[in-house]
């Protein structure tokens, strides 16, 4: 089948060439209008469903609300994990999906069995919106001089994000900060009982003023006339002269009974940029949008509003964004690729010293690049760090196939030019090309098969290098068809090999000569006559190449085990994370002036661009923080000087100053990540599992006191989930008897008065604003107040609470939070200064001194738990594909000892990859684990270059079995296998210069590894390889040769 392709190629090199060049011109269309983000797409099907039961308690909502929710989705199809968290007066439920399961289909999956749930009176579930924990793309902040909180947050709220929703690709835009603007109606008790009015009446009237009804049509003249009853109210004072009730014929009016006037909505959130206060839009981007294509429409839009807005007023759309970091990462590593390419360029023509050879091997490139274009627009892939970055490994491989085509042709045209009666230089391409076509095709078929762990590798760690996989077997495919078709055609074209009689004199031609050799060049020489001598020299001692060989790695794998782990390496966004933590109860009032102080703080860093706060929970959000809680997220410049982990204890250590505050720092993405793994933004997660929350807090208080003498931990952290102040009021039943009176319509009075309730909105044109109902400030203001609330009994007279209920301060639970049903708590740290995998180690060696009470038990979460999960599974598949590369090269040379002696490639490669990771820091990664799987294929590629032309020689060529033979074959292979370790290797070296710039962080040591081995396998290589086949690979030779002749003789 081979054979026929080149064979049509030659037959029709006009179309072929006519047919890639379509090829390329279309390629470069589709690959210029894919999607660019910085990381493949990782938004795990996720469904969250909000329950909002205003005046309940945590352990309330836990058990009248959540649970059953939880019970009803728990183990339903598709589900893998249900977290919850009960707060005050709010339910939250995170579903998560499997991967594979389509959102539309898990937000179906999810509404039906909302249905069965039965929750009490007024609470009805809420999904909400389509969005991701990677979906927040970037913030918008809105601050002003002069122009009041109410009115900048009414401008953010129903002009920018009205504005920003509209734009395509935006799922979700959450406000934050400023003060939202209601029409109020507080109502007094002493002047309700001066004009005997209930607060019933009062709440009525408000129903009533704000309600417009229908009339239907009438009929005049044969045409029909809508009717429309208005009876809103459209201002402050339309409110405030609304009748409540009418006594001896003269009506009470609302403002009788009430302060009717504008005031600002109880609020859990606030906002503010540099230490200044501002509202603060965060845009959640819609699954598959565009992320640097959003950022500039989001931005734009910015732009236009700025002009239409009071000059007081800025909008900010640069606090913080994914772009930056997306933009910085695809731009380093398209850097990488060119330099890449640049210095595949230079190796091919120092070898070659031919511009025809160099440019027609060099094609393979642009075509194989543009086939995975196409392969990424079929698949919906993206263009980010992982796919650019598996073409950057790819790019110095892309022209192995062709270098070997190549170099086989070009030596074959002059062998042919020396014969008494040349072929022809078709039939001479065709041959040649024939000739390696089986080394060809089975080097890349390795090279597939050593990726197929990537494939099923599961969770977060398979969606991030599945991508790299694609985009390395797609272009080494593509390349492999590109040397099977365009590189014979184009050798048939321009590899002519002139006579010496034939070519022109001159200076011009002298220069020509330079520029398309045609014999070997003279680094070409030299290194044969290098290799000639070192090849006499190892053949003579056997027994020390390969002894030294087997030392080497057996030292080499018994380094392994002492290098430190991690799950990824850190990334470098340009931006932090910073979360404050205070004491359980601290006011939302007190939380903004420790963020604030925190701000001015870190603005004294000059690295500092931005600090963008977020204290508390924002009305739309689906994360539940309390108000003790604030996020930081502070920009830097993109001119700086000191590294990342310096730039992180300046902010450690300025933040010390706040005593009794939680410090904790990451980045943002990072942050995410982490987030999305165990559902807390931490790289070290216990979770403690058990029924009594006062004893979780006890054993987090003894996890936290063990941990905090493991080196390295740093930020460690207790989850808030303790005890705060409540006022609790209970009714006495009797006494309510008493006056008559039954105790949900006292605790529904007593909810308007404290809490409030909104009775309708009034319309501004498009804008809509809330009408509240609830008591005054004094009334509500210290304990006696409430103490005399009146209550309204049926017969209209007004009684103080205490004389129907006890009240009394006790303690209350702040939230409550489940995992899969359970209570759980958790104790969470970052490590700073040591690998992750060795920080945990010892965490779970001190750990097992610990005595749990019964039924409790920890879970390691988070980084560790998919680190050892994926490094598990990866080495379990990579074995797999060893054994697979076994058969398949077993199914071609038919004897064990051959494919062995191919295969001993493969751990001569990992002596250079271990010396590697030592040099670059000594920590293995699932990143450092790709690099070993892609090298596994690599290294195999020149074991069959070499091996297969070996028996090429002795087979075709009659050449004896000795060392005159190995020598002549590991000389006439000596350049295509230094050519492609070369190219292969030094395409590399881009990615692995500035490791801890943004986009190569993640690649770093995946080109490492592969860096290292390749320059170990390759020197090793071309001494070991021959050396073990002179040994041992006459028997080897003749069994192949007995078991291919009794295969034709079957045939």
């Amino acid at each position: 089948m081979l054979d026929r392709i080149i064979k049509f190629s030659l037959y029709n090199r006009l179309l072929v060439i006519a047919l890639s060049a379509m090829l390329l011109v279309y390629g470069v269309y589709v690959s210029l209008q894919l999607p660019i983000d910085v990381l493949p797409d990782l938004n795990r099907p996720r469904v969250t469903v909000f329950l909002e039961s205003n005046g309940l308690a945590p352990e309330e909502i836990e058990t009248q609300v959540v649970l059953p929710v939880e019970t009803a989705l728990n183990g339903a199809p598709g589900v893998e994990t249900v977290r919850s968290t009960s707060a005050i007066g709010l339910g939250m439920v995170f579903v998560e999906f499997g991967w594979d399961v389509e959102i539309y289909k898990a937000r179906q999956l999810v509404a039906e069995k909302l249905q069965t749930v039965q929750l009490p009176n007024g609470i009805t579930p809420i999904m909400g919106p389509i969005s991701s924990v990677m979906g927040q793309i970037m913030y918008v902040g809105v601050s002003a001089d002069t122009t009041n909180p109410a009115d900048l947050r009414t401008l953010a709220d129903f002009s920018i994000r009205r504005r920003l929703l509209s734009i395509k690709g935006v799922s979700q835009v959450i406000p934050i900060g400023g003060e939202r603007r209601q029409y109020q109606v507080q109502v007094s008790s002493q002047r309700l009982k001066q004009y005997k009015v209930s607060l019933d009446q009062v709440e009525n009237a408000l129903s009533k003023a704000s309600q417009n009804t229908s009339g239907n049509f009438y009929y005049e003249y044969g045409s029909e006339v809508l009717i429309r009853n208005i009876g809103r109210a459209q201002s402050l004072e339309d409110l405030a002269n609304t009748v409540v009730t009418s006594q001896g014929g003269v009506p009470i009016l609302l403002s009788q009974v009430a302060d009717v006037k504008f005031g600002s909505a109880f609020k859990r959130g606030d906002g503010s940029i540099n230490g200044k206060p501002a509202v603060i839009l965060a845009i959640e981007k819609q699954p598959g949008a565009n992320t640097v294509g959003l950022t500039k429409q989001i931005e734009q839009a910015c732009s236009e509003l700025q002009r239409s807005l009071p000059k007081d007023i800025t909008i900010n759309p640069s606090i913080f964004q994914q772009s930056k970091f997306i933009q910085a990462s695809i731009d380093n590593v398209l850097e990488a690729l060119r330099d890449g390419f640049i210095l595949v360029v230079i190796v091919l023509f120092l070898f070659l010293m031919n511009l025809r050879t160099t440019v027609i091997t060099l094609t393979a490139i642009p075509l194989s690049l543009v086939i995975t274009a196409l392969i990424f627009k079929v698949f919906d892939l993206s263009i980010n760090t992982l796919t650019l970055g598996g073409l950057a490994i790819a790019i110095g491989e892309l022209v192995d196939d062709a270098i070997v085509d190549v170099e086989n042709v070009f030596r074959r045209l002059r062998e042919n030019q020396q014969l008494d009666t040349p072929k022809s230089t078709l039939r001479v391409v065709y041959e040649a090309s024939s000739e390696v076509r089986n080394s060809i095709v089975y080097a890349t078929v390795i090279v597939v098969l050593v990726f197929i762990p990537l494939f099923y590798m599961e969770g977060i760690e398979g969606r991030i290098f599945a991508p790299l996989g694609i985009a390395y077997i797609t272009s080494i495919t593509a390349s492999l068809f590109v040397s099977l078709t365009l590189t014979p055609v184009l050798c048939s074209y321009f590899l002519k090999i002139k006579s010496a009689s034939k070519q022109s004199k001159g200076f011009w031609n002298r220069i020509s000569t330079i520029a398309t050799s045609e014999t070997d060049t003279r680094l070409v020489k030299w290194l044969k006559t290098k290799d000639t001598r070192l090849l006499h020299w190892s053949l003579n001692r056997p027994k020390a190449i390969i002894g030294t060989a087997i030392v080497l790695i057996l030292i080499s794998l018994g380094t392994i085990p002492f290098f430190g782990t991690e799950f990824l390496p850190p990334f470098n966004e340009g931006a932090f994370t910073v979360n404050l933590i205070a004491p359980t109860g601290t006011s939302l009032e007190e939380s903004n002036k420790i963020g604030t102080l925190a701000e001015k703080l870190m603005l004294q860093i000059p690295e500092v661009e931005y600090a963008s706060r977020r204290t508390g929970r924002a009305e739309l959000d689906e994360h539940v923080e309390p108000v003790s809680r604030s996020e930081i997220d502070v920009t830097i410049r993109p001119d700086i000087e000191r590294s990342r982990s310096e730039i992180i204890a300046d902010i450690r250590k300025k933040l010390s100053i706040l005593k009794g505050v939680s410090v904790g720092v990451g980045q943002p993405i990072s942050h995410r990540i982490e987030h999305l793994l165990s559902g807390v933004q931490a790289q070290v997660v216990l979770k403690i599992y058990g029924n009594d929350l006062a004893e979780l807090r006890s054993t987090a208080q003894k996890v936290q006191a063990t941990m905090q003498g493991v080196a390295g931990i740093t930020d460690l952290t207790i989850e808030r989930q303790t005890l705060v102040p409540q006022l609790l009021i209970r009714v006495r039943r009797n006494d309510l008897q008493r006056f008559g009176l039954q105790a949900g319509k006292v605790t529904e009075e007593l909810e308007v008065f404290y809490n409030g309730k909104i009775t309708g909105q009034i319309y501004e044109g498009q804008k809509s604003f809330d009408i509240l109902i609830r008591t005054n400030e004094r009334e509500r203001s210290n304990l006696e107040a409430i103490r005399n609330t009146q209550i309204s009994t049926p017969e209209g007279e007004l009684i103080p609470l205490h004389q129907i209920a006890d009240i009394e301060q006790t303690m209350t639970v702040n939230q409550v939070v489940h995992e899969n049903t359970q209570r759980r708590m958790v104790v969470s740290a970052n490590v700073q200064g040591r690998d992750l995998g060795s920080t945990v180690e010892e965490i779970k060696q001190k750990m097992s001194k610990v005595p749990l009470p019964q039924g409790y038990f920890i879970v390691y979460s988070g980084l560790i738990e998919s680190q050892e999960s994926a490094s598990q599974l990866i080495i379990f598949l990579a074995v797999f594909s060893i054994l697979a590369i076994f058969l398949v090269l077993y199914s071609h040379f038919k004897s064990i000892a051959i494919v062995f002696q191919i295969m001993l490639n493969i751990p001569l490669a990992l002596i250079g990859s271990v010396v590697a990771v030592m040099l670059t820091g000594g920590t293995f990664s699932v990143a450092t684990l790709v690099g070993f799987i892609t090298l596994t294929g690599i290294a195999s590629r020149n074991g069959i270059m070499m091996i297969s032309h070996y028996i090429h020689l002795v087979e075709k060529e009659g050449e004896t079995f000795d060392k005159p033979m190995i020598i002549r074959g590991s000389l006439e292979r000596l350049v295509p296998v230094l050519m492609t370790a070369l190219v292969a290797a030094l395409a590399l070296v881009p990615l692995t210069l500035d490791p801890q710039a943004a986009g190569k962080e993640i690649l770093y040591p995946v080109a490492t590894v592969i860096l290292g081995g390749l320059l170990s396998s390759t020197f090793l290589d071309i001494i070991v390889t021959p050396v073990v086949f002179y040994t041992f690979g006459k028997k080897a030779l003749e069994t192949y040769f007995s078991l291919k002749n009794r295969q034709d003789i079957l045939s």
